[in-house]
């Protein structure tokens, strides 16, 4: 019994976070990958949503109660207003998939005695991408594409008014108070268009993926079957002067899209919000000239205009045999510059992203010239 207290000092603890065999592993958890089609069901880009302002208080009904002052008069304070319901541009979000189908404003509290008036309900904020435009009955009621731009969805209801309001020389113990006005309610299609600078757009397997990969962190699926990409991605295209250029990749296009043939009109609208395009031709296939002709006429079917923007003509797949004759061939049939790379060997990839800065360096001086703001990442 003497060397229990010995015995103790000496055993080590059963948990001891400075001892590297004990301690826990504090590491973080790496975020499982997801895979292109598990990550179809976290994007949406389109959401029916029935919005509904708060509702009003109700004016308050008293009269003042003080010992010897017998005819107090009326002292019943008007309610509170109803809470908006707002949508808010966040550059954080990037799929509709975390709005809901209904949202309500916080209805206004009830007046009270003493003329005091009740508390305005609080707005009920919705958080969008940037990016997205809000329809009613087809019709474009708002556009957010700037970073904490706000719209008014639902306006709330208006506080009644309390008993101290229809005080008058007439009637001076007025027993007349108002409800509050309901809010309004309105259904409203969210419908959201990718926000980049820059957009990938090609035919299946034409290499948009892995060139989106070479050029950026972004890690968008890649696989040697068509369509792998089902939802638009975004990398980031960082420079030495901290300037940063956002370059989509767009789900594969196929001759007949702009008739919704293969993934169809569901992604050509996120092609509207890039300001200058990136035609990515697959060089190892007989006449490539001829994809990037069908993709003007698909972008032109769409929307008059669209294959007119600034562009130029990316090469891919350099680095096989085939694809050197061709590209050849490719620089007789096209007018616009031509710029071939290897995604998978990262050949030329200086050239072509020296270029993508030329041409966001001219989007940005125009539209400075213009007096308006260009879109920052």
């Amino acid at each position: 019994s003497a060397w229990k207290p010995l015995l103790l000092l000496l055993s080590p603890p059963a948990f001891s976070t400075s001892c590297a065999r004990c301690a826990k592993d504090r590491r973080l958890r790496q975020k499982r990958a997801i895979s292109e089609r598990q990550l179809t069901r976290y994007f949406v880009d389109q959401r029916k949503v029935r919005v509904v302002g708060g509702q009003g208080g109700d004016g308050g009904h008293s009269f003042h109660s003080e010992p010897r002052k017998v005819f107090g008069g009326p002292d019943g304070g008007n309610g509170g207003d109803g809470g908006h319901v707002i949508f808010k541009a966040d550059q954080q979000m990037k799929s509709l998939s975390s709005v809901f189908r209904f949202y309500q404003g916080f209805h206004g509290e009830r007046g009270g005695s003493k003329n005091c008036y009740g508390a305005n309900g609080a707005h009920m904020y919705v958080k969008v991408p940037v990016g997205t435009l809000v329809k009613e009955d087809g019709e474009v009621v708002a556009d957010l594409t700037q970073h904490g731009e706000e719209y008014i969805a639902a306006h709330g209801g208006a506080g009644g008014r309390g008993n101290r309001f229809f005080l008058s020389n007439e009637n001076r113990a007025p027993k007349l108070f108002t409800p509050g006005e309901p809010g309004q309610e309105r259904v409203l299609h969210l419908e959201l268009k990718t926000t980049a600078h820059a957009g990938l757009v090609g035919f299946p397997n034409a290499g948009k993926s892995s060139l989106l990969r070479a050029i950026s962190r972004a890690k968008p699926a890649v696989a040697a079957y068509p369509f792998t990409t089902l939802n638009p991605h975004v990398g980031i295209v960082h420079y030495q002067d901290y300037e940063q250029v956002a370059v989509a990749d767009i789900p594969g296009l196929i001759q007949g899209a702009h008739q919704n043939r293969g993934l169809g009109m569901a992604f050509l609208k996120h092609i509207e919000r890039c300001r200058f395009l990136l035609y990515v031709l697959d060089l190892s296939v007989p006449q490539p000239w001829s994809q990037l002709q069908d993709l003007k006429y698909e972008l032109e079917a769409y929307e008059k205009g669209l294959s007119e923007r600034p562009c130029v003509v990316v090469g891919n797949k350099v680095d096989l045999a085939q694809s050197r004759i061709n590209l050849a061939l490719l620089r007789e049939q096209v007018a616009e510059r031509v710029i071939a790379v290897s995604a998978l060997t990262g050949d030329n990839l200086e050239e072509l992203l020296l270029h993508l800065r030329e041409l966001y360096d001219t989007y940005v001086k125009t539209e400075q010239s213009q007096g308006q703001s260009p879109v920052k990442w």
